[in-house]
């Protein structure tokens, strides 16, 4: 950490206080490439989303101009973290290798380029002062903020997951099975989302269906995780349909689930 870094803001902050940014608005991911060396360019590419191309201190990053606008930002955002984290080596990010959850492992160097992009996006110090009074974590919820930072749903839900004040979990799954998963900090790793996914869940009906969104509603934990006490709990889902795959927030509020097993129980 240098001297005049703050110890409360990662690397992808720090930038933005250097500049001075302080609303959403003037978050500009060219302008903070161009400040970090990198001039970005748009055309169709057909091996990968994005990529990026360095020589010393100056570098090309090229994003794929079909995807749509908060995508296209979060991949330069993900380019960044690479030209931060990863000088040096070459690395060509494929459509499934942005903007995932956190069961990539947080040594990946993609899961790396991710979080530096979502603090440039989504800075905590700009984000959390917006959510603290959030109770409940909806879809509707997580537009709002999406829209107010001009970011991704999924990025923003991934964020809100990870940091917000609710525990909670963003599950994905394509027709195939579960495609990646997130937590909040205070959900227990033994709260491991199932491979496949329940019919009876609203999910399945978004994923299968007609429907793009589903109704937040309660629905046994069993449909979503495979352990022996999962039928005596309840929990909260909602699902929204994103590039063919749903995408699904798991809530928790009763509070022995909360518990980590060694925990004494209350009475």
């Amino acid at each position: 950490m240098s001297s005049g870094q703050s110890p409360h803001l990662s690397a992808a902050e720090q930038i933005l206080r250097d500049l001075g940014i302080s609303t959403p608005e003037e978050i500009d991911i060219e302008m903070i490439a161009w400040h970090r060396g990198a001039k970005v360019k748009y055309r169709r590419l057909d091996d990968c989303e994005a990529r990026i191309v360095g020589n010393g201190d100056s570098a090309i990053i090229t994003v794929d101009n079909r995807f749509g606008p908060a995508r296209v930002r979060f991949s330069v955002g993900h380019e960044l973290g690479h030209w931060h984290h990863h000088r040096g080596r070459s690395l060509i990010c494929r459509s499934e290798d942005i903007e995932k959850g956190s069961n990539a492992g947080p040594l990946n160097p993609e899961r790396i380029a991710d979080a530096y992009s979502a603090d440039l996006l989504l800075p905590n110090y700009l984000l959390q002062p917006m959510i603290r009074g959030l109770a409940k974590l909806t879809w509707e919820e997580i537009g709002k903020v999406a829209d107010a930072f001009s970011a991704s749903l999924t990025a923003t839900g991934i964020k809100l997951v990870e940091t917000g004040p609710v525990p909670s979990l963003l599950v994905c799954h394509s027709k195939v099975g579960r495609r990646w998963f997130t937590r909040h900090r205070d959900v227990p790793w033994r709260w491991f989302p199932r491979d496949d996914m329940d019919a009876d869940s609203l999910a399945f009906e978004v994923l299968h269906g007609t429907i793009s969104r589903s109704r937040r509603a309660k629905i046994g934990a069993d449909a979503w995780f495979d352990r022996l006490d999962a039928p005596k709990f309840d929990i909260f889902e909602e699902s929204t349909k994103i590039n063919r795959e749903a995408l699904t927030v798991l809530t928790i509020e009763d509070e022995e689930m909360l518990e980590e097993e060694d925990a004494p129980r209350r009475r």
